[in-house]
């Protein structure tokens, strides 16, 4: 039986993923996976028997990603697998940013009681609350991944001149991205030039508060920013001011902070970028796939501190190795099989960074290895995964 502990409460889709080989609960003991979606791991006390940890997102903040890859646990997310629910709640961002919606829907509930004057204080009152549409607008996208482009090619269809920004961007994505999106090559095109910006990166020590008071003074003047990435990518106090000023017309955020609530044009989405019900399914369908395959195969798909590998089972064993990224490793590791008169069948190798992980099949085996393996200086960790 192997064991899989919940740190946050999962899709119950899940149970028909995993197998009866598997148990799942939030208290188990020496459990060999770890599926959760917004708990805070980096005081959590990391049992041993570990190998894998599965976000049920894309977001990886919450887990000391780094420090698991040194102790040879993989860290995988969830990219796209919510994207089509964050792709809508941007596009009701954008709805918010363009008109004051917010602020007139709870104007309205002040006429509560007013019983025949209602109708008559709407007509009067609706002028306050007049916006512009979007129709025509360009839009400036940061970030063309998972999300972005889908939100790229949802908003060519609403009307608006849609430009694209990211320098990352991956073949996949570059595909699923409509020609008719302006794609450029530097951010100033976007800043200074879009109606309306989203913010679509992951959050790094780089980025952090990249939208501060030098970026935002570059914008257009009332122009709308959305953010439903990471709220400390938006600089608050700079942002705050820009609201204040005029200088942007809105900002709306799936983050919501002390220091931005209740704040004029500021409006405060709370983190339901992912809540939808088909979101949370299809994250917690991911992030069990990887996990199962990582645990009887080895393979590893969608890790955020590992690199990928991927290898089919053609043979009878399988040994995997977690090891720093160093001269001679390989031959170290592939010189213990040849010792015990093992001949690999396979070998798949890569490397990310500092770290590589290592498969090897053969078609004999002798248990001796692990041990031996483990104790060449640079091996984190090995596994024999059958």
């Amino acid at each position: 039986m192997k064991n899989i502990l919940t740190l946050n409460s999962i899709s119950p889709v899940i149970n028909d993923i995993f197998t009866s080989d598997y148990k799942l609960s939030n208290e188990i003991e020496n459990p060999v996976g770890i599926m959760l979606r917004s708990f805070k791991m980096h005081d959590y006390d990391l049992p041993s028997s570990v190998l894998a940890v599965a976000r049920a997102g894309a977001g990886t903040n919450n887990i000391p990603c780094d420090i698991y890859a040194k102790k040879g646990v993989v860290v995988f997310n969830t990219p796209g697998a919510n994207a089509n629910a964050v792709k809508e709640l941007v596009i009701c961002s954008i709805l918010l940013g363009s008109r004051k919606i917010v602020s007139a829907i709870e104007w309205a509930k002040t006429l509560k009681g007013k019983g025949d004057e209602v109708a008559t204080l709407v007509e009067k009152g609706k002028s306050s609350f007049a916006g512009n549409e979007i129709y025509g607008k360009k839009l400036g996208i940061i970030g063309l991944g998972a999300i972005g482009a889908k939100v790229a090619n949802a908003t060519l269809g609403l009307g608006l001149d849609v430009y694209g920004y990211d320098p990352y961007m991956s073949v996949e994505n570059a595909l699923q991205v409509s020609r008719h999106i302006h794609k450029v090559n530097d951010l100033d095109t976007i800043i200074k030039n879009c109606d309306y910006v989203t913010i679509h990166v992951p959050l790094t020590a780089d980025n952090k508060g990249m939208f501060n008071k030098e970026l935002i003074s570059k914008m257009k003047n009332g122009a709308v920013i959305i953010n439903c990435a990471r709220g400390e990518l938006v600089d608050n106090d700079a942002i705050i001011e820009a609201t204040k000023s005029g200088k942007i017309a809105r900002y709306i955020t799936d983050f919501p902070n002390d220091a931005i609530l209740c704040q004029d044009n500021i409006v405060c989405i709370p983190h339901l970028g992912a809540s939808t019900n088909e979101a949370e399914d299809n994250c917690a369908i991911m992030a069990a796939q990887e996990l199962i395959d990582y645990i009887e195969n080895g393979n590893i798909t969608n890790s955020v501190n590992l690199p990928a590998c991927y290898s089919p089972n053609n043979f009878k064993h399988r040994v995997t190795v977690v090891h720093e990224n160093k001269q001679n490793m390989i031959s170290l590791v592939t010189g213990v099989m040849a010792k015990h008169g093992i001949n690999i069948e396979s070998f798949v190798s890569k490397s990310r960074g500092d770290i590589a992980y290592t498969i090897l099949d053969s078609n004999n085996f002798d248990e001796g290895i692990i041990e031996e393996i483990d104790a060449i200086d640079g091996v984190i960790k090995t596994r024999k995964v059958y």
